[in-house]
């Protein structure tokens, strides 16, 4: 997922800085309230930033330009809101394009957009539909991060189509063949992250405690 440096055209990249600045404002503002409210909370959040960190460092090759991998970021939208991931998120991608050349800074917008917006968005909301419907915690769970994860896909699929449309099909073609090939991989991997999350919420849920309290947080969201 991760676009490499220097892949998209200048003004792709600019459009999708600015298209992620509003959503990492936001969450850092949700961030400093949860600190201040719930000091006790870091530790999780460092612990949903590392999770984040290891599982989308975990990369193999996909389409030109980019790499295929599981993202990690369901778990903190789960527990703390999609506005504090996005703030997570792009410190993950910040690292890993400065420490693993793993993405890039002139696409770092684009990266964060697609990862740390997008895919914690679609979590949190397929977790507050779970919740209503009566699905069970796991199976909400489950579905909350493997969705994110194919969520996040298919964005970066758009930014890669909208930056090199087909020829022939344009931007819809070119978007088609883009999630065509990460979903080789990338559904196989989504499954796996769902299951993952699944094993580290029923780990978190000794402290049944805090964890009622990120999910007041979680609920609060915007």
């Amino acid at each position: 997922m991760h676009i490499m440096e220097g892949y998209l055209p200048v003004v792709d990249a600019m459009g999708w800085f600015a298209a992620a600045v509003p959503f990492v404002v936001a969450g850092a503002i949700r961030l400093k309230r949860i600190v201040s409210e719930q000091p006790q909370a870091k530790m999780m959040l460092a612990a949903a930033g590392g999770f984040t960190f290891v599982m989308s460092a975990l990369k193999m090759p996909s389409v030109t330009g980019s790499c295929s991998h599981p993202t990690g970021t369901g778990l903190g939208a789960i527990l703390f809101g999609p506005s504090v991931m996005a703030v997570l998120g792009t410190i993950v991608l910040l690292f890993q394009a400065l420490l693993l050349a793993h993405g890039g800074l002139t696409t770092l917008g684009a990266n964060v957009f697609s990862m740390a917006v997008v895919g914690p968005w679609v979590s949190w909301t397929v977790w507050r539909l779970g919740g209503k419907t009566g699905l069970s915690l796991a199976v909400t769970v489950f579905l909350a991060a493997a969705l994110g994860d194919l969520t996040t896909y298919l964005v970066t699929s758009l930014q890669l189509a909208m930056a090199y449309p087909d020829p022939l099909t344009g931007i819809a073609g070119s978007f088609l063949k883009f999630g065509s090939i990460f979903a080789v991989t990338q559904i196989p991997l989504a499954v796996v992250e769902g299951l993952l999350t699944v094993v580290v919420m029923n780990a978190l849920s000794v402290r049944t405690d805090l964890l009622d309290q990120l999910r007041q947080f979680s609920l609060e969201s915007r």
